[in-house]
């Protein structure tokens, strides 16, 4: 799956939010200083060239809608950049986060009863 660039990643983020929508029910949903309308429009239509944008045609308007979930795109997003930054290995990016982010003891024993629990469901099949 292709990633998304941010400006695609912004119209995708409404998208999924709004499920379906014209262009301009994601320009009324962009921040300050919005852009222009055609703006909107060809990201749109880049999107639907990627294959994560479809469309329902009424007359010359378009009504557009997310054919990839939010949930799909987080996944494979999340599996290139864990192969990127940290060469698929959960403990180089657990690593990192509690070095750099200088997690509380609070959220670290979190971190720890969360994994304790995936512990448990997984030993349990």
């Amino acid at each position: 799956m292709k990633e998304l660039t941010k400006a695609e990643e912004q119209i995708m983020q409404i998208l999924w939010d709004l499920e379906k929508g014209f262009v301009n029910d994601i320009l009324e949903k962009l921040p300050l200083p919005k852009p222009a309308y055609n703006t909107v429009s060809t990201i749109v239509r880049i999107l639907q060239k990627k294959g994560f944008v479809g469309h329902t045609a009424y007359g010359k308007t378009h009504e557009y809608y997310p054919l990839i979930s939010k949930q799909e795109y987080t996944r494979s997003y999340f599996k290139g950049f864990m192969n990127n930054y940290f060469g698929n290995s959960y403990q180089a990016l657990a690593s990192f986060f509690t070095k750099e982010n200088k997690l509380s003891v609070e959220e670290l024993e979190e971190i720890r009863n969360l994994m304790d629990e995936e512990i448990k469901k997984q030993k349990q099949k």
